[in-house]
Parts: structure tokens; sequence; C-alpha cells
């Protein structure tokens, strides 16, 4: 408290996510705790429940007891970030708007590798379960998605956006058996353990009958019967470049206007498989 009378810092950094009960997000906190430790700063974490209105009161008054803030995947419209970034230090992760410094993943890089590894098994309509309208990565990955397929000469069905949750999953599946894909894309991960889920039990066979592919390798994806086919975001490295792009803004450097795209990759497991061929 000493030193921050003198040199006007707290020695805190301030994280907001959507959504702690999501899996993807602990990840992404335990490695910007990791690295705010190394650099001597403790971080306080909040959940806005996927409610915009409250990312931007909390992230209002959080701002008074933090040196800087990350935001995670919000919910916010790009206007009403940059109207934030204008008052409080801040960091996002997960998201881009306007020029404020950004930690993403290749998301597009990830949904050609998934199209690439479909169509070599030899799907050739390809279903999509989006996520939250509101989602920045939800939007990458759908446009990713659909450059992809288009490229690869294959189908697109698109089935909808659902909540990004395991009965989110569940309620797209029906959907997905009803459009005669032979593999489906899901959102994330938790999606995608919905749909399988349902598909069992509506008797269908994983991957004999639909193969399914996630994204962002929650370790309850390497869990599941069968183990699940998934796009994978560095979560870790993600909440470490958060906490040094912020680091440098709190010590008053010029933070690189392109931000930081980390790379992702394809981690083949079970539930992908061979295209089901039908006879005339």
């Amino acid at each position: 408290m000493a030193r921050g009378l003198i040199t006007g810092r707290t020695g805190n950094l301030g994280l907001i996510v959507p959504d702690l009960a999501n899996p993807f997000f602990p990840g992404v906190v335990k490695g910007m705790q990791a690295r705010a430790r190394e650099a001597g700063y403790a971080v306080f974490v909040a959940d806005t429940d996927e409610d915009a209105g409250l990312e931007a009161r909390l992230a209002r008054k959080l701002a008074k007891q933090v040196d800087a803030l990350v935001l995670c995947s919000p919910r916010l419209s790009d206007d009403e970030l940059l109207a934030l970034a204008a008052d409080v230090r801040l960091v996002l992760l997960h998201r881009r708007a306007g020029d404020v410094p950004a930690v993403t993943a290749d998301n597009a890089g990830g949904m050609r590798h998934a199209v690439t590894h479909l169509t070599a098994l030899g799907h050739r309509r390809i279903g999509l379960v989006a996520g939250p309208v509101s989602s920045w990565s939800n939007e990458e990955r759908v446009a990713g998605l659909r450059a992809a397929v288009a490229g690869a000469g294959a189908e697109l069905a698109e089935l909808g956006n659902y909540a990004p949750t395991f009965d989110g999953g569940i309620a797209a599946a029906d959907m997905v058996l009803a459009s005669g894909v032979s593999a489906v894309v899901a959102y994330n991960d938790v999606m995608a353990l919905g749909l399988m889920s349902r598909f069992a039990a509506r008797g269908v066979a994983v991957p004999a009958g639909i193969s399914v592919v996630g994204c962002d390798d929650i370790p309850q994806a390497a869990m599941s019967a069968p183990p699940l086919t998934t796009v994978a975001v560095p979560k870790e490295q993600i909440g470490r470049a958060g906490v040094d792009l912020v680091l440098r803004i709190v010590d008053g450097e010029d933070p690189p206007r392109s931000g930081r795209e980390l790379d992702t990759q394809l981690l083949v497991r079970g539930s992908t498989g061979p295209a089901v061929r039908t006879t005339d």
C-alpha cells in the first residue's frame, strides 16, 4: 500500500470473463495469474455471466482498483469497448475492436485445418453449429469455416446460433441429424460434447454415423467417449501474452497496433472418421 501511494500503482490487474463455468476460461485465468505473479502482480477476476451490460459496469468499477484491465472474449459492442478504452487501460483477449491492444488466436487457420481433415476423410457436406451472435470469436470461426469449405469445393449447412453450453449442443443435435450432414463443426468443445451426448441418445454412433469437431481443446475433450477432435486454442499462452501486453501499457510503452495472434492446431482424436458412403 505504501509503495502504491508513492508510485500511483496498485500492483493489481483485473480480468473479466463472460462465464467461468465454461472450461475454456480457467485455462486463460491460470496463464494470466502465473505470468502476473512472475511480474509481482495479483489478478482480480470477475464473471459477467454472459451479460454485456454487467460487463461494462464491472469494468468501470474494477478499473478503480487495478492498474489495468484485461477483458477476455467481451460481449460489448466495438463502440462500447472503444469508449471504455478511452477511460481505462485496457487489453482484449480473444477479441479485436479498433486499435485496442489485443491478443487473439488464428481462428481462420484452425477452421482451414478442420476442413482439410474432414474433406480428406471424404466429407462433402459439413454442418456448422454456431455460438452467440455477440461473440467475436464466433464471427471469426464462422467466416473461416465458410471460406475453407468453399475453397475445398464442399457444402456448408449452417444450422443456427445456440448457447455456448452443453445444453446448447443438445438443443442443436436433432437439427444436425435432420440436415443430412456427415460431419459437424461446433463453435466450442462444450457444445460438441452436448451434440455427442444427444447423438448417443438417438442411437447415432460417432464417428461411424457422423463426425464431430469442436474448438478450444478444453480438458474434457480428451476424456469424452470417443475423445473429441478439436481445434486447440493456446489458452494459457493467451493469458500470459495478455499480461505481457498490459504491463507494457502500465509502463508507458506503446503497444503494437497489430496486437498479437497465436497459432491454433487441429488435434485429431476419435470423434472424426471416414464419411459414410451410400450407394444408389
